[in-house]
């Protein structure tokens, strides 16, 4: 299963947000799943429309993903995703 890692940003608002790892074979299906365990996340992490939100970046492995809008792209067993959001402000 891939295992899906979060930047700190994030505890602030689910501060039992840990590493967990879901089933899933594309970014869709990993947020989904992530919104199972943590309630509410996933309006974080994208908009509306479904589509990554402006200040959020997802990885798989080193790579940033193509797809900002279906959240197509595949996500292997053994991959790890990370799930960063900006911070802004002064």
């Amino acid at each position: 299963m891939p295992k899906v890692s979060f930047t700190s940003a994030l505890q602030r608002f689910f501060p039992d947000l840990n590493t967990v790892e879901v089933e899933g074979t594309t970014i869709h299906a990993v947020i989904e799943q992530i919104n199972e365990q943590y309630p509410g996340l996933k309006d974080y992490i994208v908009d509306e429309q479904g589509q990554v939100r402006k200040h959020v970046n997802i990885y798989v492995g080193k790579e940033l993903i193509n797809d900002r809008n279906a959240l197509s792209d595949e996500v292997g067993e053994t991959q790890e995703v990370f799930i960063l959001q900006a911070l802004s402000g002064g």
